[in-house]
């Protein structure tokens, strides 16, 4: 009897910490450590002449400034190693072309946290339904938010098990990320229906069949402009305005290179919490988008965006200024807001947990094109939500992005897609012709 097959599963799961006033000073303190340590071996390596780097000496090194300096001692040793091992994987990267140089990390514009290599250090239980206990280096238990069951206890083993875990800190407080490691059942092909995805501004992702899902926020306001905060209530909105004013009002007395006041931190602090909470909706709207999508159809197909390119500024230069700078950055803002690059990658990796695909099929004129005729006509898109076709014998009318959905949808099925070979950028493939006055 032969066995089913299986794949390994590795995912993250982030929980928040209920930790005392005293326990959050200590994780700040050691996250100060972990910061200043990458920033003494970054400078410990870039003064060395190469023939004197190695893995070794800057181990001894990270030792031995543990030893002479007493606020360094405070984070853990593993923790250190792991800053040791990040910053040469950092340079790995580089050399292999995926990232830039390792930099210096300031200390307000770094995120602060701490890595625990070794999961079995953490000593997980589930103390209540809603809360579980987890064992930090140099602090001890701590209750965490229970939202999510974890291999722990007899349900680990060595194939189903916690690997280890991040700390990490942002405005609404410290969390706690856990490397989890599962062995799974291979996914069965997905036996459901093909769609195509059109990622938009008025409907977020509007699919060829019509079931388009919207976050039921308004992204433009009445005059036009974008809604920064849309996932904000309409109280959390007036209590951002006047943090807002506050912050600028006594931002006005502090003079050029002064220290701010513990009034202006805190005013600061309650913006980024607000800031934070909106950023927390939206990723989960996406999170239960994507994955309805994943369980719901079999093939989904997007389009090869180049977003970098999508939102650059329209502002131009000074012999030569942009057109429309103003609405430009609002568009920009708006596209932005909607992370279209990280809803494909949450679409990529479910897809595959269901047994789905993901398929990309150019961009070019698939907003143009109407999927009726398939004529190309100027001034096809009267505005950013309506599509009206101009060839005399068709004159569709409707959603432009609805439209743009089944032309995307049509590109996968006459076989236009994009492939990205092993290495190389990305290429477009054209299995046979397209016939452009074929009604679908």
């Amino acid at each position: 009897m032969s066995h089913p097959a299986t794949v390994k599963r590795q995912f993250g799961h982030r929980a928040r910490l209920a930790l005392s006033p005293a326990e959050v000073l200590t994780l700040d303190a050691q996250a100060h450590a972990a910061r200043t340590m990458w920033n003494l071996l970054h400078h410990w390596w870039t003064m060395l002449p190469k023939d004197k780097r190695s893995l070794a000496a800057a181990d001894a090194a990270i030792r031995q400034a543990r030893k002479d300096i007493d606020w360094l001692a405070v984070l853990p040793a593993q923790a250190a190693q792991a800053v040791l091992k990040t910053y040469f994987q950092s340079w790995k990267n580089c050399w292999d072309g995926r990232a830039g140089d390792p930099n210096f990390k300031a200390r307000f514009r770094t995120a602060m946290s701490i890595d625990v290599p070794q999961g079995r250090d953490l000593n997980i239980i589930r103390v209540h339904r809603r809360w579980g206990m987890v064992n930090i280096p140099k602090l001890g238990r701590v209750r965490f938010r229970w939202t999510k069951d974890l291999p722990v206890g007899k349900r680990a083993n060595k194939e189903n098990r916690i690997t280890g875990a991040r700390l990490v800190k942002d405005a609404l407080g410290w969390h706690i990320s856990f490397r989890v490691q599962t062995l799974e059942a291979a996914p069965e092909p997905h036996q459901g229906p093909q769609v195509g995805i059109d990622a938009g501004v008025n409907i977020p992702l509007a699919l060829s069949n019509g079931d388009h899902q919207d976050h039921s926020r308004p992204p433009r306001l009445p005059d036009g402009t974008s809604d920064r905060d849309k996932w904000l209530t309409p109280k959390e909105k007036a209590k951002l305005l006047r943090l807002e004013r506050d912050a600028a009002h006594r931002k006005s007395f502090r003079k050029p290179r002064e220290k701010s006041s513990r009034r202006l931190q805190h005013t600061y602090d309650q913006i980024k919490r607000l800031r934070a909470t909106a950023t927390r909706r939206a990723l989960d709207w996406q999170h239960q988008t994507t994955t309805y999508l994943a369980r719901t159809y079999g093939v989904i197909v997007v389009e090869q965006l180049n977003i970098t390119s999508m939102v650059k500024s329209a502002r131009g230069t000074v012999e030569e200024p942009g057109t429309n700078v103003k609405a430009k950055a609002g568009l920009n803002r708006s596209i932005t807001q909607e992370a279209w690059g990280r809803t494909v990658t949450m679409l990529t990796y479910k897809l595959a947990r269901y047994g789905g695909e993901l398929v990309k099929v150019p961009a070019a004129n698939t907003s143009r094109r109407c999927h009726a005729c398939g004529f190309i006509t100027p001034g096809s898109r009267e505005t950013q939500a309506r599509f009206v076709c101009k060839n005399p014998d068709c004159g569709w009318s409707g959603n432009a992005d609805w439209n743009g959905a089944r032309n995307i949808l049509h590109l996968y099925r006459i076989g236009h897609v994009v492939v990205v070979p092993a290495a190389g950028r990305a290429v477009a493939r054209r299995a046979r012709r397209v016939k452009p006055a074929t009604a679908r």
